[in-house]
């Protein structure tokens, strides 16, 4: 366990693991696909994340599920910009969770102050040079291909190994490509290209994730079919996506107290509670039992 969590330049820095709300401006997610797709609903579901504890809102206008097919890149403007904008007049952090430039460049211009790229800068080779020009924070995911063919991708014989040796490749080509280090987030993709076991093993050594690679983590596990594997009835049939969150709080106190930056949730709340008692936790590490008479226990 460590409390060193990193910072991010060009961040806020908060002293426990923060809490990235996710709002999904898509008819198509695999956990609220279409709930948020008018702007104006997009925009108060942030700010009510933002009430319920998140530390900054990833607004999203494509769909990285299993399978998903890819919107073109003016759809994805026409949804993520007026979420974006809305959000950063109100004061909120906003990150942008996309694959393109464009989309990121615009998304910056409008007011977000982070790019999540699930593709870690692979998928569109404009993305680093953009960032970089830009001067922005910048999350950097593992990933190995496309959601249309990422299952067929999930073969691993070292998963932890790999994991953290493909992301430390990524990482380093964002640094060659102008992007400062001090500005890099990383996340292990779960769900991406991977099957339930490789998550549960990335899970298990976020500890060592953390430690290899040095730079800030970022955990994303929200509702993701891993914990559905996990939660499933006798009969093998993994509870929907949205009675996930209570799994996803778990994951969530096992992320900050194995030093995670931040974690990217649906459901704020509960994740919010959950980082703030590890908080707690870690502050009471070291200190002393009072003894009787000390604010010890009395008769």
């Amino acid at each position: 366990m460590t409390t060193d969590r990193g910072s991010v330049a060009g961040l806020p820095e908060w002293d426990r693991c923060a809490v990235m709300g996710v709002v999904n401006v898509t008819p198509d997610s695999f956990s609220d696909g279409g709930r948020w797709f008018d702007t104006e609903k997009a925009i108060k579901h942030g700010l009510d994340l933002v009430t319920h504890g998140a530390d900054l809102v990833d607004v999203g206008g494509e769909s990285t599920r299993p399978g998903a097919p890819r919107v073109d890149e003016d759809e994805e403007l026409r949804r993520v910009l007026p979420v974006v904008r809305g959000l950063a007049a109100e004061g909120v952090v906003v990150s942008v969770d996309t694959m393109r430039a464009a989309v990121a460049e615009a998304s910056l211009a409008a007011g977000a102050a982070l790019v999540n790229d699930v593709s870690g800068g692979r998928a569109d080779p404009r993305m680093v040079p953009a960032v970089a020009a830009a001067g922005a924070p910048f999350v950097v995911m593992h990933w190995r291909g496309q959601s249309v063919d990422m299952n067929d991708r999930a073969e691993y014989a070292d998963t932890v190994t790999e994991v953290v040796d493909e992301l430390r490749e990524s990482v380093e080509r964002a640094v060659e490509g102008g992007i400062a280090g001090d500005r890099i987030i990383v996340d292990p993709g779960l769900g991406f290209a991977k099957q339930a076991e490789h998550d549960l093993a990335l899970v298990s050594r976020l500890g060592r994730i953390r430690a290899e690679l040095e730079w800030p983590l970022l955990v994303a596990a929200s509702r993701k079919r891993f914990l559905g594997h996990a939660l499933a009835g006798p009969d093998g049939s993994p509870p929907p996506a949205r009675e996930r969150d209570a799994a996803t709080a778990a994951v969530s106190a096992l992320s900050a107290r194995e030093g995670a930056w931040a974690v990217r949730v649906h459901e704020v709340r509960a994740s919010a509670d959950a980082v703030r008692v590890v908080r707690a936790v870690e502050g009471a590490e070291g200190v002393e039992d009072a003894g009787p008479g000390q604010g010890g226990r009395s008769a």
